[in-house]
């Protein structure tokens, strides 16, 4: 079997239901990549040195306590993107599925940019279902808060300096100043349902191109303690699980003041075009938070609250707003 063009693909399950459940998944052989691209699937118990395993699965699954997100687990030591994984099998796998690899080759970021992910970074995708597509928007919110506060919870509970990473709307992760990560959401309709996949890739302990989780705790503090993947993984779920039933039962607003705590952005004051009379005029607005719609909040000199759009072409979203006046 060629290596080069053969993904290997581990499953993995938390409770004998999910491992019932990986055995009857490598027996009817049914999960896809893109391109047709070959795949070699084991069940984790069928890894030769499973202390050599570069992700430890048992440390991640007893380290979480989630009851559907993450309780089924997909690990690679090298794919061409954990979120084709899940969003090409997603009628396959359980709610809740994660997959996790070592290596990315062909990550997906925002308006098709790709991503090579080395060793060092966290990288994972995990599938959910949502009814109303009028909050699928916002989910990513959501995902950003939840491994930011993952971050912070095992901060906490090892007596760690807090790592301030804050949220760069809409979707990336930045520490000290730098990015070290971003979410990516997708979505499909099918069935009166909206299947959606959610990718996070975090620089845990690769300090290129910018910096790394474990090289700014190396400037805090002396402990020996340093991040794991399998700690980050397995806190983000715990947080996260909770906050998508708040998200569900009782809307963003639950979430909204903590989540603004966690952004770089409530009073910024930004540049914004719009259109008067066919001539783009630039303004200055000052944020305020999030609109219901899920786009920025904004205030101008004149009192005037508005929305903030992003034109679409900009790489940098706070590039090219676009401003359009609420009644």
């Amino acid at each position: 079997m060629d290596s080069q063009s053969t993904s290997l693909l581990v499953l993995c399950g938390k409770s004998s239901a999910e491992i019932e459940f990986a055995k009857s998944l490598k027996a009817k052989n049914t999960l896809k990549l893109p391109d047709n691209g070959e795949v070699s699937i084991l069940l984790h118990p069928e890894i030769e040195k499973p202390e050599e395993e570069p992700f430890q699965m048992d440390l991640f699954m007893s380290s979480l306590s989630t009851n559907t997100f993450g309780r089924f687990l997909i690990w690679s030591p090298q794919l061409p993107s954990t979120h084709d994984v899940v969003s090409q099998n997603f009628c396959e796998l359980p709610i809740g599925t994660v997959c996790v690899a070592d290596v990315q080759l062909k990550g997906r970021g925002r308006s098709k940019n790709k991503w090579e992910s080395p060793r060092g970074c966290l990288l994972f995708s995990f599938t959910l279902q949502m009814e109303d597509g009028r909050t699928v928007p916002l989910l990513q919110y959501v995902v950003s808060l939840a491994i930011t506060e993952a971050i912070k919870s095992i901060c906490d509970s090892k007596g760690l300096p807090h790592l301030d990473v804050k949220i760069k709307w809409p979707n990336d992760l930045y520490l000290n100043g730098l990015k070290v990560g971003g979410i990516l959401c997708t979505s499909t309709y099918k069935s009166r349902k909206f299947n959606v996949s959610a990718g996070i890739g975090l620089n845990v302990d690769n300090e290129k191109p910018t910096t790394c989780l474990n090289a700014v705790l190396r400037e805090l503090s002396s402990v020996a303690y340093q991040f794991r993947r399998e700690d980050i993984v397995a806190a983000f779920f715990n947080k996260f699980e909770t906050f998508f039933s708040l998200f569900i039962n009782q809307g963003f607003q639950t979430l909204e003041e903590l989540y603004c705590k966690t952004w770089l952005h409530s009073g910024q004051r930004v540049i914004v075009q719009e259109n008067i009379e066919g001539q783009m005029v630039e303004n200055v607005v000052t944020i305020q938070g999030l609109a219901s719609s899920g786009y920025l909040l904004a205030i101008g000199d004149d009192g005037q609250m508005c929305e903030l759009h992003p034109d679409g072409n900009s790489f940098d979203f706070f590039k090219g707003l676009i401003r359009r006046k609420l009644e």
